[in-house]
């Protein structure tokens, strides 16, 4: 009877653990596009830093900067903003533009409205497609998991860029 008894016990522990949700996790896509502007009167992304060899490397190693993007539902900047990007990203490499992402993605709109998920990782600007780790969630996306696909729809040579995302969750 002890044995039972322990065993049942053991499966209760193991169903209160966070990463069990998976077996019952619920999938959703969602679409918005990045507006990263680094030139202008208010730019959304701002240089906090960078090393004393940054401007001698074709890669910009070692800058960072902070950003606090709008999101919205289409490409054209006028579009209804749905959120902000929040967070930092870095310049990780030296033999391409690869930027380190640490990303807050809040929702100020819609169904998601409050709600945020949280990608963290590489991302490699001037590949076609690029796929990010999303890591985490709040809200609606509280133990959220996935990936996120991040394709450039338009960017300049003074680095303002818009990005599609179209990120797969489970939660």
């Amino acid at each position: 009877m002890a044995n039972l008894s322990l065993s049942f016990s053991f499966i209760l522990l193991l169903a209160a653990l966070p990463w069990t949700r998976t077996l019952h996790a619920k999938k959703t896509n969602v679409q918005f596009y990045f507006h990263d502007t680094v030139t202008g009167k208010t730019p959304s992304a701002i240089k906090v830093a960078e090393a004393p060899t940054s401007a001698k490397s074709p890669t910009l190693f070692g800058v960072v900067f902070i950003i606090d993007d709008p999101l919205t539902e289409k490409p054209d900047p006028k579009s209804k903003e749905v959120g902000r990007a929040q967070g930092l990203y870095a310049s990780a490499a030296q033999q391409e533009v690869g930027l380190l992402m640490t990303l807050t993605y809040q929702f100020t709109a819609g169904e998601f409205n409050g709600s945020s998920i949280v990608i963290v990782g590489k991302n490699s600007v001037f590949h076609k497609v690029r796929e990010l780790p999303v890591v985490g969630g709040t809200g609606a996306f509280r133990f959220a998991r996935g990936y996120a696909l991040a394709r450039t729809y338009w960017f300049n040579a003074a680095g303002d860029a818009i990005v599609g995302y179209n990120v797969t969750v489970l939660h």
